[in-house]
């Protein structure tokens, strides 16, 4: 089908003659064949049918961790044609249930998973879990009629931190996920017999790229279990992963760990970072434990669907590129997409970008004109308007033009920063805060860390109680990692000569003499 527009569904039913034997998917001590997994798929996508009153769901949250039902319920979804919603099992019962709502969801697929269950969640839920499976395999072929989708109509739908608190609904057609994975899979260079590692939750968009150049290609899915996150090196030589996808601070951690010994890692032939940062540093680290592999750094948000640009290292080291601000360049842009740099800031268009949140409130400020001035929220959003990436960028040649060129990140334009390869608002969270009885005010700052990382640090005012009580407070309402690490009392927030927050005081008083209210 070179060529051809596929659906996500396509990428992988397409395998399934021609890999049916192989085997498809590995999490924990279960192992799947593609055929095995198709079949699995499809009768999950008759009790997805079952538990709303036989009619197909239009789009379906799935609150699930890396689990076969995971899996097999993101398969089931694209084989009824509907819009796959991922939910966080460690997220608050609260927000999946805004999310469920924002999203109008028809039914819910959860594994058992969910920290604060599902009861909550406003929509027909089907509980199914890993050792259930066995007796939906064995259930009647279901005969499900052929049910494809448009290239307009939406694959997934994933929710970003907002700045005024409340998540944002990133929807993604089809068509936007095809110009994607048609230049991503190639690159990726996955084949039969290849196994690929799978670090990333389901509400992080690079998971659908480990998903579809494995299963795109009839290589194998190898899910990662959370003791393997934490020994990333053992899990790489445990399973003989050849791909490797994840965030740079994976690296950090494995160097704490003093993990990447010299020539450590021989079976990996690709590595590809991104959601972060990639230093040179840490490049060099991981391609000395990975002396085969090639290097890759991408860089992408989600609403450019899951990356928009990627630079391979050359194989010789002294080759590399040198940035002053040590890291990776992240490349040029795909094929699919055109960029222009607006006061700094990388803006982007064309077959990747998605067409508008799911609320159009929140289009307000993210886009530009064609021809590059303001865009007029009351106006209709084209494909030709640019989206603003609130990232700033040069050319590694220090040229002015972006098509073609090799692209350096700079950092951000705005107050979102990247946790852990989360995209997190500081206002979100600033905004959660605040809303605790007895907090006055609150200021979060990303502070870095010794390993080249960053956590959240927040600053208060007002007669709240202990930090510990606080922070329980927050993990009710937020995402583990927009939780700061470190919540600070003050009887007073700095002040500038304008008398808004000194952020750069504010910063200097954390990382100085207070004491945190831990």
């Amino acid at each position: 089908m070179a060529g051809e527009f596929r659906t996500l569904h396509d990428w992988f039913a397409d395998s399934v003659p021609a890999h049916g034997d192989r085997i498809a998917l590995e999490a924990g001590a279960t192992r799947l064949t593609y055929g095995e997994l198709s079949a699995l798929a499809d009768r999950v996508a008759a009790r997805l049918v079952e538990v709303t009153g036989g009619e197909v769901p239009r789009r379906v949250g799935l609150a699930a961790g890396r689990t076969v039902v995971a899996y097999a319920g993101y398969l089931a979804v694209q084989r009824l044609g509907a819009t796959v919603v991922p939910l966080g099992p460690a997220f608050p019962a609260e927000r999946n249930a805004a999310v469920a709502r924002a999203a109008a969801l028809d039914a819910v697929l959860t594994d058992g998973t969910c920290r604060d269950g599902a009861d909550r969640l406003p929509a027909p839920v089907l509980r199914l879990t890993d050792d259930e499976l066995p007796a939906v395999a064995a259930a009647p072929d279901p005969g499900l009629p052929s049910l494809r989708p448009d290239p307009d109509d939406l694959a997934y739908i994933l929710f970003t931190s907002g700045s005024t608190g409340v998540p944002k609904g990133v929807p993604v057609r089809h068509r936007h996920v095809h110009a994607y994975l048609a230049h991503a899979v190639p690159r990726h260079g996955a084949g039969p017999g290849d196994r690929l590692s799978q670090t990333f939750d389901l509400t992080f968009d690079p998971s659908v790229l480990d998903m579809y150049a494995a299963w795109g290609t009839g290589a194998t899915l190898v899910a990662a279990a959370r003791q393997d996150l934490l020994r990333p090196v053992r899990y790489v030589q445990r399973h003989a992963l050849t791909h490797w996808n994840s965030v740079p601070s994976v690296i950090s951690l494995a160097q704490r760990l003093r993990a990447l010994k010299p020539g450590s890692m021989p079976s990996l032939r690709h590595s590809m970072f991104c959601g972060e940062p990639l230093t040179l540093q840490q490049a060099r680290a991981w391609r000395g434990a990975a002396t085969q592999s090639t290097v890759e750094n991408a860089y992408g948000p989600t609403e450019l669907t899951v990356t928009c640009t990627s630079y391979r290292l050359p194989a010789r080291e002294d080759e590399w590129p040198e940035p002053a601000n040590g890291t990776v360049p992240i490349g040029p842009l795909h094929p699919a997409l055109e960029g222009r740099v607006h006061d700094g800031e990388l803006c982007v268009r064309g077959g990747q970008r998605f067409s508008g949140y799911l609320d159009p409130a929140d289009n307000a400020g993210r886009f530009l004109a064609p021809d590059g001035t303001p865009y007029d929220p009351a106006t209709a959003l084209t494909d030709a308007h640019w989206y603003r990436t609130g990232d700033r960028v040069t050319t590694l040649d220090g040229g002015d033009a972006v098509g073609g060129s090799v692209l350096v990140h700079l950092g951000r334009v705005d107050q979102q920063v990247q946790v852990h390869g989360y995209r997190v608002e500081l206002g979100e969270v600033e905004a959660a805060l605040r809303a605790l009885p007895g907090v006055r005010d609150a200021v979060v700052l990303a502070l870095p860390t010794a390993d080249g990382s960053v956590e959240l640090t927040a600053a208060h005012t007002g007669e709240a109680g202990a930090g510990d009580a606080l922070r329980e407070a927050l993990r009710r309402r937020l995402p583990p990692y927009m939780v700061p690490a470190r919540l600070s009392a003050l009887p007073a927030l700095p002040l500038n000569r304008n008398g808004k927050v000194d952020r750069a005081a504010l910063r200097e008083l954390l990382t100085g003499t207070c004491a945190p209210d831990r």
